[in-house]
């Protein structure tokens, strides 16, 4: 069995095209939604319901879904790229500019072509599976401002079913833009979701065709952690 250590640090976003007919076996999906089941949930609220979607003409509609990035999403993802690796080194986070289209690591530029438009929708078809969680905005932890716990708790989810996922050798990949309002309504008819429930987020399953693999930075332990009282980093 592999050292759980070694899954929480090894694990990634997968990003690039996956095997689209090579399925996901049914076992594997149920471990990981088994995963999502025993996730710690505020209260016990378990506020979340699940779509898994491997029915192929349903990935392709949904990847062929067009959405739009805001100006405001451009602006505030500027601020945490990094143009080189040495960069990215040094900052110890963020991630890589070469990620993203011209447009959205350019001050001031604007997505004008379809090309610009955000990749994650346009992967979806090439995926084995898709998964997305849902949940009730209309229900909250009890006396958690803005239901800070319900949503802490809907990461909760997202992170033990990423962990099972890369433990099976299969890629995982976190959709934000399937939440954006104009996409969501148009994934939610797609797949009958009730009105009341809203994407908190999705994920891409399957097996990369060619690998990607690029530069992972954190903060050292030193950095964030403090002993007995803020600015003590005397921790042994």
């Amino acid at each position: 069995m592999v050292d759980l250590s070694t899954v929480i640090e090894k694990r990634q976003s997968t990003r690039g095209p996956f095997e689209a007919r090579r399925a996901i076996p049914k076992g594997h999906l149920r471990r990981i939604l088994e995963a999502a089941r025993w996730s710690p949930t505020a209260h016990n609220m378990q506020n979340y319901e699940v779509v898994v979607v491997d029915d192929r003409k349903l990935l392709e509609s949904i990847g062929s879904i067009h959405g739009s990035v805001s100006e405001r999403f451009i602006e505030e993802n500027l601020a945490q790229l990094s143009f080189s690796e040495d960069e990215l080194r040094k900052r110890k986070i963020g991630i890589l500019g070469t990620m993203f289209p011209p447009s959205w690591r350019t001050p001031g530029a604007r997505p004008a072509t379809d090309e610009d438009a955000p990749p994650q929708t346009r992967l979806v078809g090439s995926s084995a599976a898709l998964v997305i969680v849902l949940y009730d905005p209309s229900r909250r932890a009890p006396a958690s401002e803005g239901d800070f716990l319900g949503i802490m708790s809907l990461g909760c989810v997202m992170q033990n079913m990423w962990l099972m996922a890369h433990s099976l050798g299969i890629a995982f990949q976190i959709l934000s833009a399937l939440s954006e309002r104009e996409v969501e309504k148009e994934v939610k008819r797609l797949l009958a979701v009730p009105d009341r429930l809203k994407i908190a987020f999705s994920a891409r399953l399957g097996y990369p065709i060619a690998p990607q693999p690029y530069l992972r930075v954190r903060r050292e332990v030193e950095d964030f952690a403090h002993h007995n009282s803020y600015g003590n980093k005397e921790l042994r």
